[in-house]
């Protein structure tokens, strides 16, 4: 029996991903290992067992907590703080649609290649934090050490899969990164991020375009196409579209904005000519500091 042209399709494409992963997975091992190299991770005293610090002693705690080897050295009493460490839930999806797949001449990589790169690094990162981590509607989350492969072995899976994330999986309190062009009508964009608002979770937007869709560089005789219907449109003259395309731009990169902003939510914006470790410092630098904050709180040192 004879596919839909759909299915047959997205079967393409998920064999497109399998066998571009061996070398995607080595570069994002790369980015992590550059990006980590000045990252230090969540950094709180708590429950745990690594060393963090040594710190004096405060009238009125429990003697217990005093590390009498090291308070012997000098007239002080110390306190052996540890790291805090509880594994917390972080999902990551990627946007793998058709629309996805394209780069000009101004980018030597895919909007695709570059969302998986980044969701990979972010992946290898995270499992070597000891985090829980997972594909979004795709599998469980897992706590492992090989998370980038785990999560590699799943990739393909995804070309079959919504342009937006389906949510049932998300719980309170967790993270869930997204990687895609969010050019989708924002009526969609923001039911999906309604979800995600109502079941608790925390959400970071990685908005990742190719500079040719910054800057609308054409004019005279233009074909459009639509990869996703295969619609094709031809203007006369394109450059007569473009304050219009920069104003539509503009107002869906300010809703969402306001949005992240309202819910101290990430919103990161992402061209394919800049490096990939670029994104993934400020994603790292938003997880750390939501870590942090949550370890401040459960150690009782909150005010």
């Amino acid at each position: 029996m004879k596919r839909p042209a759909n299915v047959r399709r997205a079967l393409t494409d998920a064999k497109g991903i399998a066998a571009g992963l061996p070398d995607l997975l080595v570069e994002a091992r790369r980015i992590a290992t550059t990006v980590l190299a000045g990252w230090h991770g969540r950094r709180v005293s708590g429950r745990g067992e690594t060393f963090w610090q040594f710190r004096n002693f405060v009238p009125g705690e429990a003697a217990a907590t005093v590390d009498w080897r090291r308070s012997a050295r000098d007239d002080h009493l110390y306190v052996r703080e540890k790291e805090w460490e509880a594994a917390h839930t972080f999902w990551l999806w990627a946007d793998l649609s058709v629309s996805m797949d394209f780069h000009s001449r101004l980018a030597t990589v895919t909007k695709r290649q570059r969302a998986i790169v980044l969701l990979l690094a972010l992946a290898e990162s995270l499992s070597a934090a000891g985090e829980r981590i997972g594909l979004l509607g795709l599998t469980n989350t897992v706590l492992t050490r090989n998370g980038a492969e785990r999560v590699a072995a799943s990739l393909p899976d995804a070309a079959t899969m919504p342009a937006l994330p389906q949510t049932p999986s998300l719980k309170r309190f967790s993270d869930v990164a997204l990687f895609g062009d969010f050019l989708d009508p924002i009526e969609k964009i923001e039911q999906t991020l309604d979800e995600i608002v109502k079941v608790g979770a925390r959400a970071h937007l990685v908005q990742i375009v190719d500079p040719i869709e910054e800057t609308f560089p054409y004019a005279g005789r233009t074909e459009f196409l639509d990869p996703e219907t295969g619609v094709r449109h031809v203007v006369s003259r394109a450059e007569q579209y473009r304050d219009d395309y920069h104003k539509r731009i503009t107002a869906l990169r300010d809703r969402l904005t306001t949005l992240c902003r309202r819910l101290d939510w990430t919103f990161i914006i992402h061209r394919t000519d800049r490096p990939a470790t670029e994104p993934l410092l400020a994603l790292y630098a938003r997880v750390a500091d939501r870590q942090n904050n949550l370890g401040f709180f459960l150690s009782g040192r909150a005010a």
